[in-house]
């Protein structure tokens, strides 16, 4: 069975910078899509960020674009989200995800798999 496992999240002050990461074991990671969702309480699920299996594309939501940076390591089977100049409109728990599907129907859910999620709060 595929698992997704993310660590990194915490506390830091506007400004401040974290890195996420993504762990994959129990399926083929390089032949998945990956993205980061966020989900704040009264607000939507969004996708944050994707990243093609190879590395090659990426894609970002327009409040982190120059901000947020996402690659992967396929030889490591895990994921990276580098969070910088973090504000408080950033704090909600972040979710990694895969898709099976390829990088043209990536960008519009559903994902297939889903990690538990990692709590990021930014303090002003």
């Amino acid at each position: 069975q595929v698992q997704l496992v993310e660590s990194g999240g915490g506390l830091v002050q506007a400004g401040g910078s974290l890195r996420l990461s993504c762990v994959v074991s129990g399926g083929t990671f390089s032949s998945f899509t990956m993205g980061w969702f966020r989900q704040t309480p009264g607000k939507e699920r969004e996708l944050g960020a994707a990243v093609s299996r190879t590395g090659s594309s990426t894609y970002y939501t327009d409040s982190v674009k120059g901000r947020f940076t996402i690659s992967r390591d396929n030889d490591k089977n895990t994921m990276y989200l580098q969070m910088n100049s973090l504000k408080p409109e950033d704090t909600a728990i972040y979710y990694c995800a895969a898709t099976e599907r390829g990088w043209s129907r990536s960008l519009q859910g559903p994902y297939d798999y889903w990690g538990q999620g990692t709590q990021v709060t930014v303090s002003s």
